[in-house]
Parts: structure tokens; C-alpha cells; sequence
């Protein structure tokens, strides 16, 4: 496989957007093929996983739920459900203890359903919210079912009417609106003070390395590249004879005994099982015979690994 074939994991600084981090890796690599794995807004920061060259094509079989660390300003509405917004109303929180405040989260967890930001990337009637709101429309944003697998209270500073939250959810949650619905439950508004997020597509923070520098003068080693596997590990695989390639690169099912079948070498804990995935078929890492990744299946009839992404595709 030609060019690079990994990922790299930024950790985001604050006041960039997510494209601009891509334009930024393309121009690093010298690469047009490149892509992220979930928008974060400018102001937060945090993991962003960066697909290059041909790994762009695996980003819809990683695992779809994030996790976020942030902290929930109460007794302000904002036109924008962050602190980046013009303010539309102060109020006074509540008396609470931590333990009513926790209570209140109970109706937060599991399956709900949510109502995005004005400010956001959903699509309403075919063009992005975002863009109709700075016209200054007011729109009514269809609620979404979301699912918050771990929503966790850390903290609560009742003198600043601030509470910090450890959030797992499903893709397309927005913790904006989470700190807007909770200050409404509790009366008060609220909005979001701060977040970053520390988990995404299966990377933590722990892999995630500073931005690369854009300077034109500077001479910027690109940051090396972690192997396609690492990201694959919550899927079971299976590897490919060597007379088999062939049949594989162009495309063709394969009679494969489901005895070869491996399962996933680094399964997810359970939580991260529940993310959603464009793909809902059960997937397969299809490897060479070398044991590099050759491609994505699944099974057709319990005896055919029928291909659903190939590399090094042939004809």
C-alpha cells in the first residue's frame, strides 16, 4: 500500500476547528486523503483522531462512542449553550448537595432523547443549523435519541453554581445541550462552561500528540503514525492464506472455515460496546498473510467471508 496508512491522535487546542486540524495534517504529510474521526467545537479540547490515506476508509468501523470531562455553568442562558454565546438570562441556582444534584442526573443517563443546539452541525431543512442561526433564524430542532452510557458527577461548587461531569455517550450527543436541559430541570438555566474530550473512536489521551506547527519555515517531523490494528482491536479477524490474496484483492468472496475465526484480541469494555457505528453488519479485520490488514467482511452464509472494504484491490 502506497503513501501513509494510520492514524494519528491530536489533541485539539482550544480556538482552532476541527477542518482546520486536517487541513493541517494534509499539508504535514503532503496528503489530500485525510479525515477525522468527530467534529469538536473550537473551544473545546481534546482527543481528535486523524485517519491518513486509505485508513480514512476504516473510520466507520471504530467504535462511535466519546467521553468528555467538562464543567456546567448554572444560572446562564446563552444563545449558544457555551460560554461562547450572547447571554439571554441570569438567574440564581438553587441551594443543592451533591447527592439531590446526582439524583437530578438519573433523568440524563441511558436512552433519551435530545434537542440539539441552535448553534450546530445538524442539517434542518437541508442546510446546517449553524448557518441559519447566525441569520438570526430561530429554529425548532427535532429531537434525537442519544444514548448517555456514563454520566458522572465529580464535583459541585455551590458558591460558583458549578458542577464538573464525566460524560460516555453515543455519537451525535452534544454536551452543550446537556448543560442546557439540566439548568432548565433545575430550573435555573445552564449552559456549558468548559469540556474537553479524553476518549474517541476507541484512542484516549493518552495517544494524543500536540498539533503539528503550520509554519512554512519551520521543519516539521510528522508525527509517526499508529498501525491500523490499534484501532481495529475491538473486532474479531481473520487471516488470509497466501493462495487466497489474490481472490481477496479482486474482490471475491472467500470459503473460509469459521474454525480460523479469531476474536477480538482487545475487545472494548462494555460501555464502549454500545457506541454507535455506521456499520451495524458484525464486522471482520480481514489480514494478509503477512498479517497486515488487507481489508473488512463479514460473513455470508456462517461460510463465506463476503468483502465489504479491500486494499490493494486488484481489477
Amino acid at each position: 500500500m502506497e503513501g501513509p496508512f494510520g492514524f494519528v491522535v491530536i489533541d485539539k487546542p482550544a480556538g482552532i476547528t476541527s477542518h482546520a486540524c486536517v487541513s493541517r495534517m494534509r499539508h504535514v504529510f503532503g496528503l489530500r486523503r485525510v479525515g477525522h474521526g468527530g467534529t469538536l467545537d473550537p473551544a473545546v479540547t481534546g482527543v481528535l483522531p486523524i485517519a491518513l490515506g486509505s485508513a480514512t476508509r476504516l473510520l466507520p468501523y471504530l467504535p462511535g462512542a466519546k467521553t468528555y470531562r467538562g464543567i456546567i455553568q448554572l444560572g446562564l442562558r446563552t444563545s449558544t449553550d457555551d460560554l461562547d454565546g450572547e447571554v439571554i438570562k441570569r438567574q440564581a441556582w438553587p441551594e443543592l448537595e451533591q447527592d439531590c444534584l446526582d439524583q437530578c442526573l438519573d433523568q440524563f443517563r441511558g436512552t433519551i432523547e435530545q434537542r440539539p443546539p441552535q448553534v450546530s452541525a445538524v442539517h434542518v431543512q437541508g442546510e446546517r443549523a449553524h448557518t441559519r442561526a447566525r441569520r438570526g433564524e430561530v429554529m425548532a430542532m427535532p429531537l434525537r435519541t442519544i444514548s448517555i452510557h456514563q454520566l458522572q458527577l465529580l464535583s459541585w461548587n455551590q458558591n460558583a453554581g458549578q458542577l464538573e461531569i464525566i460524560v460516555h455517550c453515543s455519537a451525535g450527543t452534544y454536551i452543550r445541550a446537556l448543560a442546557r436541559d439540566l439548568g432548565d430541570a433545575l430550573g435555573c438555566s445552564g449552559c456549558l462552561a468548559e469540556l474537553r474530550r479524553t476518549q474517541a473512536l476507541g484512542f484516549k489521551e493518552n495517544l494524543a500528540v500536540q498539533l503539528p506547527d503550520r509554519n512554512e519555515d519551520a521543519l516539521t517531523t510528522p508525527p509517526a503514525l499508529l498501525p491500523p490494528l490499534l484501532a481495529l482491536g475491538h473486532l474479531p479477524r481473520l487471516q488470509l492464506k497466501e493462495e487466497e490474496e489474490e481472490s481477496w484483492r479482486c474482490g471475491r468472496a472467500i470459503a473460509a472455515n469459521q474454525e480460523r475465526y479469531q476474536a477480538a484480541p482487545d475487545p472494548q469494555p462494555l460501555d464502549l460496546q454500545q457506541a454507535d457505528q455506521v456499520n451495524t453488519e458484525p464486522m471482520i479485520v480481514v489480514l494478509d498473510s503477512a498479517g497486515k490488514v488487507a481489508g473488512m467482511a463479514y460473513w455470508e452464509e456462517k461460510a463465506t467471508l463476503k468483502p465489504k472494504v479491500v486494499f490493494d484491490a486488484q481489477g
